[in-house]
């Protein structure tokens, strides 16, 4: 209730409103039950007992209208503020006072939940966090956010309400903060053992600070890839603030996609081949085994697919265009598409095709 940020304010100004709108209902009923307890008590001769009464429309009329008309009420400000403080909704303001600048160019902060620290890339500047987060002052930020493992939530409440984070998926949250400060941030979500102590620091600083900020991350050395990340997953409590000056190209992506080991198909490439048709039996060879101990040192068998069909709007390296699947969606592909495809990812040598002038390439 301390907001400093404009749509944690209206957040707050929302709760207030709707409150206060329930309370002109909720405290004339309370001083009403005082008032006829009182009244009507046994010892009070004075007051007048009609056995036979039973209705008054007039009574009828305040009775019901007055609640209908807070519930229109209510109704109407949950509506038009669900739509205002949407949180996929681009900023329109800086403030009550300040429209939002048309040319303003927001700061964009990928956020990835882990056991149980918060992790923070700024893809604007090519450098990473962990449980410190840092954005300048009356500049609306875009955060992409979802998980590593389980369920969470970021919730700065300086800033804005909580925001969902899940693995696999991602959820978005547009905001600005106002006044310079540093401000708490946690989990609003319980996610295990270390869930209590999943907090970071969020700061808000002028202009010349957030550069400073930057620089000294830029200054902090070491490159955050995929072999790094995959130690930094690990379950650990009270994780102190790291940095690093560079992030590996495409590592939230893949967290995004569960993909961080190379070895296994990333989550919008099996979307993609499943909306496409499958891979039928022809698929089938793509499909990798590998053994997992459980807790009690018994191997249990895993499987997960490692094949991937690439197109020129999603190739496997994000630069070498593809050929696309000829197959229409909802059609499954022809099995000689997918023995290629499948056996490019297995490695295996093609069969020669015919060019254009009868010749194999």
């Amino acid at each position: 209730m301390n907001p400093s940020g404009d749509i944690a304010n209206q957040q707050r100004d929302l709760i207030l409103i709707s409150t206060a709108l329930m309370l002109l209902i909720i405290i004339p009923v309370m001083a009403l039950t005082v008032l006829f307890a009182w009244r009507y008590r046994q010892s009070n001769k004075d007051a007048v007992y009609d056995a036979e009464w039973h209705h008054s429309t007039r009574l009828e009329v305040v009775i019901w209208a007055a609640p209908l008309v807070i519930i229109i009420a209510l109704g109407a400000i949950t509506w038009i503020s669900t739509h205002l403080l949407d949180p996929y909704r681009p900023l329109s303001r800086i403030d009550a006072a300040r429209p939002m600048p048309k040319d303003a160019k927001p700061l964009n902060v990928e956020v990835v939940a882990l056991d149980w620290k918060w992790l923070f890339f700024y893809p604007d500047y090519g450098v990473a966090t962990v449980n410190e987060l840092a954005a300048p002052v009356d500049a609306p930020i875009h955060f992409k956010i979802t998980s590593s493992t389980v369920m969470n939530s970021l919730f700065i409440p300086a800033l804005a309400g909580q925001i969902y984070a899940m693995p696999g998926m991602e959820t978005k949250l547009h905001a600005v903060i106002n006044k310079p400060g540093d401000y708490e941030g946690f989990s609003a979500n319980y996610s295990g053992a270390g869930f209590s102590d999943m907090r970071f620091k969020f700061r808000g600083l002028d202009a010349a600070g957030f550069e400073a900020w930057i620089k000294q991350a830029r200054d902090a050395g070491g490159m955050l890839d995929r072999a790094v990340y995959t130690e930094l997953e690990r379950p650990s409590v009270a994780e102190p603030v790291k940095r690093w000056s560079s992030v590996e190209g495409g590592l939230y992506d893949a967290i995004l996609n569960r993909c961080v080991d190379r070895a296994k198909m990333c989550a919008k490439d099996m979307m993609r081949v499943d909306a496409q048709g499958g891979g039928g039996k022809e698929g089938t060879g793509a499909v990798l085994a590998f053994e997992k101990p459980d807790a009690s040192g018994a191997a249990t068998p895993k499987r997960f697919v490692s094949a991937v069909a690439c197109t020129t709007a999603a190739p496997r390296d994000g630069e070498t265009a593809e050929t696309p699947i000829p197959a229409p969606i909802g059609r499954r592909a022809e099995a000689s598409t997918m023995t290629s495809i499948f056996a490019l990812a297995r490695g295996d040598d093609l069969p020669a095709r015919p060019a254009a002038g009868g010749r194999p390439e």
